[in-house]
């Protein structure tokens, strides 16, 4: 069998090492049309904070030990452009310009997302640049070694904004972040929101929120910046705006798509071709509580379904589950977690809606290092289940969210939740962990 894939990174990677791993004589080949594999994207912003640190201290796996002590037939800078699906085959050029066409028995679909673009005059400008490849944090990394950059724009103030906010923060960099929204992260609840954008401003970042660019230019060695609120110049813009699915090839094969055009998929990965499977950002995913189809692109959904496809192309039967956009994310000191439904999402899918939020205490009361704890539960009174939360705090937030993750996959109401046998101890939570407080404060209310 040829097992044939189109993307060389968390999906496409983790796919072909387990095929190879399930059924070593499977014939893999991964088509990558850059010369980067397998590396920790979410790395990139932590890197850039250190200027001694090289980019490709990022990479898990060199294209060679795929190579060689896989068996897999990797090959870079090889652009997939096109899919007969009558024919079975997949073309495309070479970087060096070199038409190439081979033939598949099945296909995985793994081409990741790109950069959302503004579309305004200057936004390809030298000094404006984005972050969604290794490529991309080398080019940021070499402009910030080759020029003294005292200010820097972000425009975008979604995770990967926030992350370099801190990242330019850490070389000394004074930063601004711009965002259309004007309220930063609205999905939180209004206090949660409010002790982040503190958190900014009492670093040093200057906020411009409900704030449209319009145009970037040349401004001598600078870039003048041009929005709904004035004009100003910076050294480096960053632009954050989000991603989108890199699905066209997949559209051209006239394969499904799905929610903000991502390739439509059911729950073992299939297309709307039996032969054809997606996996990573570039698919869709069915919502865990809802049953909808939602595109949430992450990194452990993503090599979780380059596992299942491998599994079914090996002949193994696999469904994957339901996500939960389950996200974690820091911004300077404070970390933000998120989990399931929000507020407007819960209401918006029909839910009868209540929810809560309290302030905690990270460590038990009087314990060294203590800090605000913010915990945001939403709860449906007809069944009384978990639909989501959320958690802001200094410490305690990051990993303390996984708890409300499995007991919205385990679907368990606010009262279960309430009597988990959570572990205490000073360093780490009061007696009664936050997360109870406010399931204990839920059910007040419900």
């Amino acid at each position: 069998m040829k097992f044939v894939i189109i993307g060389g990174d968390a999906a496409g990677m983790s796919a072909a090492s387990k095929a190879k791993r399930n059924d070593p004589a499977i014939d893999v080949v991964v088509l990558e049309r850059t010369n980067d594999v397998s590396y920790s994207a979410c790395g990139m912003p932590y890197n850039i904070a250190e200027p001694d640190r090289d980019m490709d201290d990022l990479v898990v796996r060199e294209a060679d030990v795929f190579r060689e002590k896989q068996g897999i037939d990797l090959r870079l800078g090889h652009r997939a452009e096109r899919i007969n699906r009558d024919h079975k085959t997949v073309s495309g050029r070479t970087v060096h310009g070199e038409p190439f066409e081979l033939g598949y028995d099945k296909l995985l679909i793994a081409t990741g997302a790109r950069p959302r673009r503004l579309n305004i005059p200057g936004e390809d400008l030298p000094g404006v640049k984005v972050l969604r490849s290794l490529g991309d944090g080398r080019l940021i990394k070499q402009f910030l070694a080759g020029r003294h950059v005292e200010r820097a724009l972000i425009v975008g103030a979604g995770y990967i904004g926030l992350e370099m906010a801190e990242a330019f923060h850490e070389r000394g960099v004074q930063v601004a972040i711009s965002d259309i929204v004007p309220t930063l992260l609205p999905w939180l609840p209004s206090e949660m929101s409010e002790a982040v954008r503190k958190e900014l401003i009492d670093k040093g970042v200057s906020l411009h929120l409900g704030t449209g660019i319009s145009q970037i230019e040349e401004f001598g060695n600078r870039l003048r910046v041009r929005s709904d609120e004035a004009s100003l110049d910076f050294d480096l813009v960053l632009l954050g705006v989000g991603v989108v699915p890199n699905s066209e090839i997949a559209a051209e094969a006239g394969l499904d798509l799905g929610p903000h055009n991502s390739i439509a998929v059911d729950t073992t990965l299939r297309t709307s071709d039996p032969d054809i499977f997606a996996a990573g950002d570039c698919a869709d995913a069915f919502h865990a509580i809802t049953g909808q189809r939602v595109w949430v692109p992450l990194a452990l959904r993503a090599n979780r379904g380059g596992w299942a496809v491998a599994n079914i192309v090996t002949g193994r039967h696999v469904e994957v589950p339901g996500i939960l956009g389950s996200a974690v994310f820091k911004v300077m000191d404070m970390e933000v977690a998120h989990a399931g439904l929000s507020l407007a999402d819960a209401s918006s899918a029909g839910f009868d809606v209540v929810d809560e939020i309290i302030i905690s205490r990270s460590r038990a009361h009087g314990h060294p290092g203590n800090q605000n704890l913010y915990v945001h539960l939403v709860a449906d009174k007809k069944s009384e289940k978990l639909l989501g939360g959320d958690m802001v705090g200094k410490e305690g937030a990051a990993h303390r969210i996984d708890a409300l993750v499995v007991a919205l996959h385990a679907g368990m109401t606010v009262a279960e939740f309430f009597q988990c046998d959570m572990a205490y101890a000073p360093p780490f939570s009061p007696v009664w962990d936050p997360m109870l407080t406010a399931a204990n404060q839920l059910l007040k209310k419900m």
